[in-house]
């Protein structure tokens, strides 16, 4: 049985134009959707379905299969099961397989929350499972007279507590499960015997240019602005691994007329990193450059550096087998070209702010701090709120 997650992404959107390529804290809007599919531990298989080039080329460079969907089922009337059954036809799903369907308007989609869907399919007996959070709005129609009339509750009534009401779910539009034979018979997404699992994710489908204002103001409350990691994957780390320029530093060098150079250090990084020891990480500096203050900001901190570094991934290998760690047990924190490699290897990977676009494309976790600016202490302050609860 195979996990396939689908992800439709049409090109045209009336409320919001080129929403699914829109980059919500440097992210396109697809691309968060297949890191969530790809962190998920139960996908086996990610497909965008799309009718437009650009949707699939950015799929493809964040590592789906792209798929390219006929125009006449991409239209506005078209529904998204048209482009599932399309799909399932075309990649040649089996009855046995589970159908992933995920949206790309849900950007705060988590990949254990994936998990925990698919993991509610298989445990209940049932066909079909969505994802839901808790709801205690009172739901309103304008009836035949033209009346207000409650839907949710009886107006005339006593308006009653919410602890004196029974749980009321929303659908979230985030992620559908569904197997793929009962799917094909019915054709549509709540299929057979369907069940409800309540998720944590900011209930928001961005449709509209007040929706994406809406986002873009939850992403930034979010101390880790990605929201596309596995808090479990986190918290499974033993060592942070962190380039020099750029994550210590601010990736500017100040240079006397001595030629002396310096550089800017944030003094928060340092207790961060600390206090991760403390917890038990271990910690390395690995910089393509070989400098001094490398050095001597490494001793400062009480870390292991190695500097003059050409192929960060063979050092990198050499040092966790000394250590005994394998590649899932590192936290990577880049932020340029030459560590690409090296996140995506990594069990987690982390990019300041000002990092080059290229990483924050790949990074798990993209803080909100700038290098040189506490973008390493926000990480750290993270990772013990989560070990701490």
């Amino acid at each position: 049985m195979n996990k396939v997650a689908i992800i439709p992404a049409r090109g045209g959107s009336v409320g919001l134009p080129g929403k699914n390529i829109k980059p919500l804290q440097g992210v396109p809007l697809v691309a968060r959707a297949v890191l969530a599919a790809k962190k998920a531990k139960c996908i086996d298989r990610i497909i965008v379905s799309s009718d437009c080039v650009e949707i699939l080329d950015v799929a493809s460079k964040y590592g789906a299969e792209p798929l390219v969907r006929p125009s006449e089922i991409s239209n506005a009337f078209s529904s998204s099961e048209n482009a599932l059954i399309h799909a399932v036809e075309q990649c040649n799903l089996s009855d046995d397989d589970v159908l992933v369907f995920l949206q790309c308007t849900s950007p705060f989609t988590m990949g254990e929350e994936i998990d925990k869907v698919v993991a509610t399919l298989g445990e209940k007996g049932v066909q079909s499972a969505f994802s839901a959070v808790e709801d205690h709005s009172f739901i309103w129609e304008v009836g035949t007279d033209g009346l207000a009339k409650g839907i949710t509750h009886n107006h005339r009534l006593k308006r009653p507590r919410r602890q004196d009401v029974s749980k009321r779910y929303r659908e979230n539009g985030a992620i559908y499960a569904m197997r793929v034979g009962d799917f094909k018979r019915d054709r549509n997404r709540f299929c057979g015997k369907t069940i409800l699992v309540p998720v944590d994710a900011p209930c928001i489908e961005v449709d509209t240019i007040e929706d994406w204002h809406l986002a873009e103001a939850i992403a930034e409350s979010r101390t880790l602005s990605n929201a596309i990691f596995d808090r479990n994957n986190l918290l499974e780390i033993k060592a942070l691994v962190m380039d020099f320029d750029g994550v210590h530093t601010d990736d500017a060098v100040y240079v006397n007329q001595d030629g002396i150079e310096t550089v800017k250090c944030s003094r928060s990084d340092g207790f961060g990193l600390e206090q991760l020891r403390n917890a038990g990480l271990r910690t390395l500096i690995l910089s393509k450059e070989e400098n001094s203050v490398v050095k001597a900001r490494a001793f400062k901190l009480k870390i292991d550096v190695l500097q003059n570094v050409s192929n960060k991934v063979q050092v990198l290998e050499c040092w966790l087998a000394e250590h005994g760690l394998k590649w899932d047990d590192v936290a990577y924190f880049g932020n340029d070209i030459n560590d690409l490699k090296c996140m995506q290897k990594a069990g987690v990977s982390v990019a300041p702010q000002n990092a080059h676009q290229e990483v924050k494309k790949i990074a798990s976790i993209v803080v909100r701090r700038d290098g040189g600016n506490g973008a390493i202490r926000e990480f750290c302050d993270q990772y013990l709120r989560f070990k701490s609860t």
